[in-house]
């Protein structure tokens, strides 16, 4: 299975802490050689990288863990393929357009037989299942709300169209718009929220810490998102099956 990191903040914050122990899971701690994917919301703009290359290996994510991109949406992922070839088209997050803003996904999982009718406007690139998702998910969104809905209503249709998707296989998910960060378990989704006092962590990884109250303030919320925890002295919450969180300026709030 693939793995899966998302970070939503109420401050632009950067995530070179968090992705430096990440990226070790593709080729180094974890056998996900198959490509990843980022992609930081900076206003209404993106920022989009992928690579078909391991990332421990990847001379773009070494880029990234020396590049401190500040965003307050960001979603990464590493890839071990189980639909779709090796190649860049495959890689995730995917990046759609709808209702004048950018949307980006990631998925973890395995969907059989699932072939959703498609129309025009939303179309797969490439072969995986997880594109195929995301685009009937924007798909139904565009059907379900005439304008740009409120987090709180597009996060009911949300669970929906989750539940439906989930019948096919293990779909866990997250989807920003840069507005807010949703997260869908399926099997195995943790979180941690970072607020005052903030305090010392340890990435599980990698040999590497940090005090975050040396680059906070005592208004910075920080929440995280992963497949597996990232730091080994950190209170991480696990999602139960079939949950989902949305997640604004740093914390869970539905």
């Amino acid at each position: 299975m693939c793995q899966l990191l998302g970070m939503n903040c109420n401050t632009p914050t950067d995530v070179q802490f968090s992705f430096a122990g990440f990226a070790q899971r593709g080729g180094r701690t974890g056998e996900h050689v198959d490509g990843w994917g980022i992609a930081f919301f900076e206003g209404r703009g993106l920022r989009h990288f992928v690579d078909h290359q391991p990332a421990s290996e990847s001379p773009v994510a070494d880029l990234i863990r020396r590049y401190p991109i500040k965003s307050r949406n960001v979603i990464a992922h590493i890839r071990k393929a189980t639909q779709g070839g090796v190649a860049l088209e495959n890689c995730h997050p995917f990046v759609r357009e709808l209702w004048g803003r950018y949307w980006v996904f990631a998925h973890n999982g395995d969907l059989k037989n699932f072939h959703p009718r498609l129309h025009a406007s939303f179309r797969p690139v490439g072969s995986t299942d997880s594109e195929r998702a995301f685009c009937w998910i924007v798909q139904e969104m565009q059907k379900s709300h005439a304008g740009v809905p409120s987090v709180g209503e597009l996060t009911l249709t949300l669970r929906e169209l989750a539940a439906r998707i989930a019948r096919h296989g293990p779909f866990n998910f997250m989807l920003s718009n840069g507005e807010a960060l949703w997260s869908h378990c399926s099997t195995n989704l943790y979180y941690v929220e970072r607020k005052h006092p903030f305090a010392h962590a340890k990435l599980a990884d990698d040999d590497l810490s940090i005090d975050f109250a040396r680059n906070t303030t005592p208004k910075d919320k920080v929440a995280v998102v992963v497949t597996a925890p990232l730091t080994v002295n950190e209170e991480w919450m696990r999602m139960r099956e079939g949950e989902l969180k949305v997640f604004v300026d740093g914390e869970a709030v539905g």
